[in-house]
């Protein structure tokens, strides 16, 4: 039937959404793609993948002296990813009103200097734009001299005038323009044509802080995918090669465990025991159980007990009770968990001794009184009875 499908797509699965491995349909983010290309920027700290999924959206802590050309090909990147993992988790969502809403709030936070990482650069009024200065009240160039030569700087660059010489040229240059309502074009300034140039600049960085504010509202819409995504890394890295092959056996298993053979034979590859319904017991359930857990009895006839919980009652059972009594010992609670049989014999000698010392002995522990009132045990009495001191 998967053929099928695959040769002759419907409908319903050409709409099928795609999700990477690392995505689990929706429940974590894959930003493994994106965190290459952020550690492979020229200036950013090289940190791990579990650090950049949370410092990820912290595009303010980086100087925008390094947001080069490269950085912009990185945000636009990450940028398209969560973009694309948002309409496929969540395609009810206006998005296109979100970043509405982000360009109005970037358009008044750029203007007013506060936007995160991009801090408006501040400068002299006088020495930017210059200020105008009223020449009606100075009657000639030497009062305008008495101003000083940041003044008469300020006052000619309003006017778009020559601004360089010493204090009488600028003064003389100044009071030239009195009364007059059109200025002579040998005094007007040069254009500069660096000026176009900062143009682009500042329109350059305008767009790439336009690009970082539309990742910051998407990586807040991500919030809940951010922190399960974290906590799945955190969980996979601590698990070792041994635990991660297992939980991949497990996965296949139970996405098999329906298929039977032609011959109604269930599907059991991990040779698993079989439930009350004649079909596989779940590998958590074989797990939790002890049941991969073998224990070898050479009493029994080597034979194998699976799990601790089987092991420890088959010392009561009769199989266990029989190979006791063919070794000629009994099967008491000594012998507990004693599975091989030359301890099972090492140990019943021991408790032989055991017994024989704690026996009674007549020639050690019977008493004798002589004449004198001492008291000895029988040998000595007899000893010293036949030697004739009593």
């Amino acid at each position: 039937e998967l053929a099928k499908l695959r040769e002759n797509p419907t409908e319903e699965s050409i709409n099928l959404v795609d999700f990477t491995d690392e995505e689990g349909y929706g429940k974590y983010l894959d930003l493994h793609e994106c965190y290459e290309k952020y550690i492979n920027l020229r200036g950013v700290e090289k940190v791990d993948y579990i650090t950049y999924l949370t410092m990820f959206d912290h595009l303010y802590e980086i100087p925008k002296e390094r947001k080069t050309s490269e950085y912009r090909r990185y945000v636009e990147m990450l940028l398209n990813y969560l973009y694309d993992y948002i309409q496929r988790i969540k395609p009810l969502l206006d998005i296109d009103a979100e970043m509405e809403t982000v360009q109005k709030e970037f358009n008044t936070q750029w203007e007013a200097g506060t936007f995160p990482g991009w801090p408006k650069e501040t400068g002299s009024v006088l020495t930017n734009v210059g200020a105008h200065l009223d020449l009606s009240a100075f009657s000639s160039p030497e009062e305008l001299a008495s101003l000083g030569l940041d003044r008469l700087k300020s006052a000619l660059m309003a006017l778009g005038l020559k601004c360089g010489g010493t204090l009488e040229e600028r003064a003389q240059r100044l009071f030239s323009t009195k009364g007059k309502k059109s200025l002579d074009p040998n005094l007007l300034a040069k254009s500069k044509p660096g000026k176009s140039a900062r143009n682009k600049d500042l329109e350059r960085q305008r767009d790439i802080a336009f690009l970082e504010s539309q990742v910051y509202k998407l990586a807040e819409i991500l919030s809940d995918q951010r922190a399960a995504t974290k906590e799945n890394v955190q969980r996979k890295q601590a698990r070792t090669g041994e635990e991660r092959g297992e939980s991949d056996a497990e996965g296949s298993s139970s996405a098999s465990e329906a298929e039977e053979d032609d011959d109604g034979v269930p599907y059991n590859p991990k040779n698993l025991p079989l439930g009350w319904d004649g079909k596989p017991i779940p590998y958590w359930l074989y797990k939790l159980h002890g049941l991969n857990i073998s224990y070898n009895c050479e009493i029994c006839g080597n034979f194998i007990y699976k799990g601790p919980k089987a092991f420890q009652r088959h010392f009561a059972e009769w199989r266990h009770a029989h190979g006791m009594r063919c070794l000629g010992i009994p099967n008491t609670a000594h012998f507990a968990n004693v599975t091989q049989i030359e301890d099972a014999l090492a140990l019943w000698e021991k408790l032989k001794t055991l017994k024989h010392e704690e026996r009674w002995q007549p020639e050690q522990e019977e008493e004798y009184e002589d004449s004198l009132g001492n008291v000895v045990n029988r040998k000595t009495y007899q000893d010293l009875k036949r030697q004739g001191l009593l």
